[in-house]
């Protein structure tokens, strides 16, 4: 399947699930007084992509080939990074404007490429800057349900990032069971933050952006980065690299021959692959 403009959905992230990230990304310190409910939940659910917003988050961001860099990153004056992560494409159920139940039923790679801005407001105001600022592969793998046992437990995160005929290791090789909260611990969670989180710090009011999209029958949501490599953590793109997540079963291929499918362009139908060329306008 594909997701376009045209699909009814609204975009979301989970902000904080995957232990290190957030101290990597230097964005810890911005959920300080943000409380949790235990020591590893994630921190807050963020949209990225809200339709008929009328701000920022009403532009469609999602590009299966390509990430065009905001103007000031072209200059240097802001940094931006690639955040490998899987995405849930997900049929939401309500019960009057409550979700009351979320049913995943595809999963992909995605890149919740992001800006680092230390001073931001809003989690938002780090990830859609335009069209073609995001990413998400066009293959999605179907998901016969989101409980222990299911398609995604064999599958893991692999990233790099390709710059002048060299790939390097940008996204430590992680598998989706390493997400702090998984399964049906995150869909409650996210049950709980689509009708209960407010518009507090740097979280947003998430019923309140549901509502302006028309209770959409579908989310997007991404649910969290990996971690980086010493290369990821101090490497920001420019023009003319290629970000590459893919999402694969683990007990398939082996990190040698994922780097080799990168190389070759030849990849299995058993994985979710997103190869974005980076540019500017």
């Amino acid at each position: 399947m594909q997701v376009t403009a045209q699909s009814k959905f609204i975009g979301l992230g989970v902000a904080g699930n995957f232990a290190g990230h957030l101290e990597q990304a230097g964005e810890a310190a911005d959920f300080v007084a943000v409380q949790v409910q235990d020591k590893v939940a994630p921190k807050a659910l963020f949209p990225f992509y809200v339709p008929g917003h009328t701000g920022q988050l009403g532009v469609f961001p999602l590009s299966e080939q390509a990430i065009f860099l905001p103007e000031a990153a072209v200059t240097g004056d802001e940094k931006v990074q690639i955040e490998p992560e899987v995405a849930l494409w997900c049929e939401l159920e309500y019960a009057q404007e409550q979700v009351v139940a979320i049913h995943p039923r595809a999963f992909g790679a995605y890149n919740d490429c992001s800006i680092r801005r230390p001073n931001a407001n809003k989690i938002s105001e780090k990830k859609n800057w335009g069209p073609e600022s995001k990413g998400l592969a066009a293959q999605l793998l179907p998901l016969g349900g989101f409980a222990a046992g299911c398609e995604l437990d064999d599958y893991r995160i692999a990233c790099y990032l390709e710059r002048d005929g060299e790939l390097h290791g940008y996204g430590v090789d992680s598998a989706a069971l390493d997400y702090s909260y998984f399964h049906g611990q995150l869909l409650d969670w996210a049950i709980d933050k689509f009708n209960h989180q407010q518009d507090e710090g740097p979280a947003e009011h998430i019923q309140g952006l549901l509502a302006q999209a028309g209770h959409p029958s579908y989310a997007l949501i991404s649910i969290g980065a990996t971690r980086y490599t010493a290369f990821g953590e101090s490497h920001f793109l420019q023009p003319g690299d290629t970000s590459c997540v893919l999402v694969y079963p683990g007990s398939r291929y082996s990190e040698r021959d994922i780097r080799e499918a990168i190389r070759t362009r030849q990849f299995g139908p058993d994985m979710s692959v997103l190869l974005q060329a980076v540019k500017t306008r």
